[in-house]
């Protein structure tokens, strides 16, 4: 599968369905050495008078280590037919097992950076912010007990979309 740059402000889709529905896949590093996960936390939207997305990962996920590090980090947006994929992504680590490969997808690099080759869309986002969400930030008990009985929080990261793909039909 090959991609097309687009102007993701002249695009209309319904992130919601994106996000929470189809899921999205974090993934940073370099071609040498980079992680991913699954995520249905996030975002998009303008902030800072740029395209952005955010993104929500928890302190003990791997691939925290790899955004932390990077200055960009990619959302890959799967085609139907690859739940099994983002459910592996989403329950090994990789710290364990080399999950890219053995989730059966093809790993490649978009704008230098790590996506898969099953993508439907690719955002390239360039980190502008990181803000730990701490349990005082939480105004509601319930979110915190349904949420973070665990204390694993998130941190949130705010990236400018640089770039963003289409698979070719």
């Amino acid at each position: 599968m090959s991609f097309t740059k687009i102007n993701i402000a002249e695009q209309s889709f319904n992130p919601f369905d994106l996000i929470s529905k189809q899921w999205m896949l974090i993934s940073a590093g370099t071609e040498q050495k980079w992680n991913t996960m699954t995520a249905s936390w996030g975002g998009v939207g303008v902030i800072w008078g740029k395209p952005s997305a955010t993104c929500y990962i928890r302190h003990s996920r791997y691939t925290k280590e790899f955004v932390d590090n990077s200055e960009y980090y990619t959302l890959s947006f799967l085609q139907d037919g690859h739940r099994e994929a983002l459910n592996l992504l989403g329950s090994k680590s990789g710290r364990d097992m080399d999950k890219m490969h053995d989730s059966g997808l093809t790993p490649v690099m978009v704008e230098g950076q790590p996506a898969f080759a099953e993508a439907e869309l690719v955002l390239v986002c360039r980190k502008r912010c990181k803000s730990e969400i701490e349990p005082e930030d939480i105004l509601q008990q319930e979110t915190l007990d349904r949420w973070y009985g665990d204390k694993d929080y998130h941190t949130m990261y705010i990236g400018e979309i640089v770039a963003a793909y289409r698979a070719e039909k």
